[in-house]
């Protein structure tokens, strides 16, 4: 299969800036939101894990030997989301994955709103709602009033494609006399969304009858090649203990050291990133180029051509089909913690050019 003809290969990890053929580029693209991965005190936490755990941790996290890094991780991870509990794992399809088939054994259907990510499939392919958000809000509490099978909601926190944070007030809705679990998928949103970055659990209204379960990817704005699940400590303990997860190797414990340890780095890289979202906002806001959600880096396009027009002036932004190569193309811009002030100036004039050529 040939490469599109879109796509570029570099030999080194993007930063601020990336190298194409030569030439510089600055990036705003990817979801290293945070900017960790270039971050030198990051790294050298990484080197410290790395002396005291090695890379990876060749055994099952049920063996009869454990790593205490596992658990004061996710302590952590479940006291800073808010959560009642954590449980990390290599990855954040990993983490959906071993939810949805505890799920599927506990005798569950599905129902899937619009562009969840697959990381929450139960099935390779699956029917996903066309309609918005919105109304597959109200279709889904309808559905609910007069079904009794036992029935799991299945959704992103976060639509990052478009930029837009979803409510979840509608949950205070579903009829009390049904159980229901709700599975969100805040891979998106955990770290720069919520309270200092906490993510989603704590603007989910707590309901008795309503099992919450969010799910995410620790490998975007947390830095770290990893997945977690948040839940309450029994539906925890049923993943924990299933062979699905028995069987899978764990999250790098270097890494998990690092987090551990990374407190004033997280907090300073968060700040940053807002005072560079405001800064962008405020000079485009009047464009009508970009959709967007305040305080949130992701600025979403329907003119593609943005992407081409960017890339001339030296400027890489995100447009590619995704989850699937059939899929229309999508094309955005991302900020990082990393981006200077000059570079949002840059990016901002670029698009003002754009607006007065093409708007």
């Amino acid at each position: 299969m040939l490469t599109p003809t879109n796509f570029h290969q570099i030999t080194h990890l993007p930063n601020r800036t990336i190298d194409l053929d030569g030439q510089e580029y600055l990036y705003f693209s990817g979801t290293a939101y945070l900017g960790l991965p270039h971050n030198p005190a990051f790294q050298n936490l990484i080197q410290e894990g790395l002396h005291q755990y090695g890379s990876v941790y060749g055994s099952s996290r049920n063996g009869n030997l454990q790593l205490t890094i596992y658990e004061q991780a996710e302590q952590k991870l479940a006291s800073w989301a808010g959560a009642d509990a954590a449980l990390t794992l290599s990855s954040g399809m990993l983490a959906g994955q071993a939810t949805v088939r505890q799920l599927m054994l506990e005798g569950y259907e599905f129902r899937y709103s619009p562009d969840v990510h697959p990381a929450v499939w139960h099935l390779p392919q699956v029917d996903i709602a066309k309609e918005t958000f919105e109304h597959w809000i109200e279709n889904t509490l309808a559905i609910l009033q007069t079904t009794h099978q036992k029935i799991t909601l299945v959704t992103n926190a976060v639509d990052a494609l478009r930029g837009k944070l979803y409510g979840f007030e509608w949950i205070k809705a579903v009829p009390e006399d049904r159980e229901v679990v709700l599975v969100v998928d805040d891979s998106h949103g955990l770290g720069i969304t919520g309270t200092g970055g906490c993510g989603v659990w704590e603007r989910i209204p707590k309901r008795k009858n309503v099992r919450l379960i969010v799910t995410a990817s620790l490998a975007k704005a947390m830095g770290l090649p990893g997945g977690v699940i948040f839940s309450d400590p029994a539906s925890l303990h049923h993943i924990r203990y299933s062979a699905y997860f028995g069987g899978c190797s764990p999250v790098a414990p270097d890494h998990l050291y690092a987090y551990v340890h990374a407190d004033t780095l997280y907090a300073d890289a968060y700040e940053r990133l807002q005072v560079n979202i405001s800064q962008f906002t405020d000079s485009i806001r009047d464009l009508n180029l970009l959709s967007f959600t305040d305080n949130y880096p992701v600025f979403y396009s329907e003119r593609d051509e943005l992407y081409p027009f960017l890339l001339e002036r030296g400027i890489f932004i995100y447009s590619f089909s995704y989850p699937k190569p059939t899929d229309k193309a999508n094309t955005r811009v991302v900020l990082s913690a990393w981006h200077t002030a000059e570079d949002i100036q840059k990016l901002s004039a670029a698009c003002r050019d754009f607006a007065a050529l093409y708007l």
